[in-house]
C-alpha cells in the first residue's frame, strides 16, 4: 500500500496551494514554509479585538474573531480562492481544525449551541455546487462540541460577490436579505456566525439583524479572514 502511494505521489504530486511548490509526503494543503508565513491573527481578547468592534453601535455581538488576515497579494487570498472558486473544500477542513483547536483552547467559545453559515442565494449554491463554509463549519463544531445548523438562515435575494469591489461600494450594498425560518428554534441560544471573509461586515450585519428577532439570542462571529 505504501509503495502504491509513493508512485501515485512520483507521477501525481500533490502542490501547495499557495506557491505550487510540490507537497513532502507528510504535507498536507500548504507546505512547511507557507504554514510558518501565513498571517495568522493572534487576538487573545475576544469581547475587546478590532474585528468586534466594528459592529459597536450597529449590532450586539458577544465575541469576534478572524484566523487570518486577507490582502489584495498574498497566501490568505490564494487559499480563499481556491476554496470559493476551485472547488478544494479541503481548506475549509484545514482552517476549520486549525483554527477550532485555538478557539477550544481558549475557553471561550465553550458555550456555543448552533453554527452557522453565511448561506447562498439558492441560485449561487445550484451553480457552485457547495457553499464554502460547509466544511469549516462541520469542523468548528466539532472542536466546540456544537451543533452545525445550515438550513435555518436563507438568503432571499443573490448578490454579486463582494470580496473585490471597493469598500465603499460593499458598504453601500444594501441589497442582500435573509430570512429566518423559525424565530423560536434559538431562542435562549448562543449561535456562532461563520462567514469566509469580513469585508465592511454588511453581510454579517444583515444577517443578525435577522437573527436578532429571536428572544434572548446571543450572538458570536467567528470567520476565515478579516480584510485589514
Amino acid at each position: 500500500m505504501k509503495y502504491l502511494f509513493n508512485v501515485l505521489h512520483l507521477f501525481f504530486p500533490k502542490i501547495c496551494i499557495t506557491c505550487n511548490i510540490q507537497l513532502l509526503t507528510f504535507e498536507k494543503l500548504i507546505c512547511t514554509p507557507c504554514r510558518h508565513d501565513l498571517p495568522i491573527i493572534c487576538y487573545k481578547n475576544f469581547k475587546d479585538n478590532k474585528i468586534k468592534n466594528a459592529f459597536l453601535g450597529r449590532i450586539p455581538i458577544e465575541k469576534a474573531s478572524s484566523f487570518l488576515f486577507y490582502r489584495k497579494i498574498g497566501k490568505t487570498k490564494e487559499i480563499i480562492h481556491s476554496l470559493k472558486y476551485k472547488g478544494n473544500q479541503e481548506i475549509g477542513n484545514f482552517i476549520g481544525d486549525w483554527f477550532g483547536s485555538i478557539l477550544k483552547e481558549s475557553n471561550e467559545f465553550n458555550n456555543i449551541n448552533h453554527i452557522i453559515p453565511i448561506p447562498l442565494h439558492r441560485k449561487k449554491l445550484k451553480k457552485r455546487g457547495y457553499n464554502q463554509l460547509t466544511t469549516f463549519g462541520k469542523c468548528l463544531s466539532e472542536q466546540l462540541n456544537s451543533t452545525y445548523t445550515p438550513n435555518q438562515l436563507i438568503r432571499t435575494s443573490a448578490s454579486k460577490t463582494q470580496t473585490f469591489k471597493q469598500r465603499f461600494e460593499r458598504f453601500n450594498n444594501n441589497e442582500t436579505k435573509f430570512n429566518l425560518v423559525d424565530i423560536e428554534i434559538f431562542k435562549n441560544k448562543h449561535i456562532l456566525l461563520i462567514d469566509d471573509v469580513i469585508t465592511t461586515g454588511a453581510t454579517l450585519e444583515a444577517c443578525c439583524k435577522e437573527l436578532l428577532k429571536t428572544k434572548n439570542i446571543k450572538i458570536s462571529i467567528v470567520t476565515m479572514a478579516y480584510t485589514e
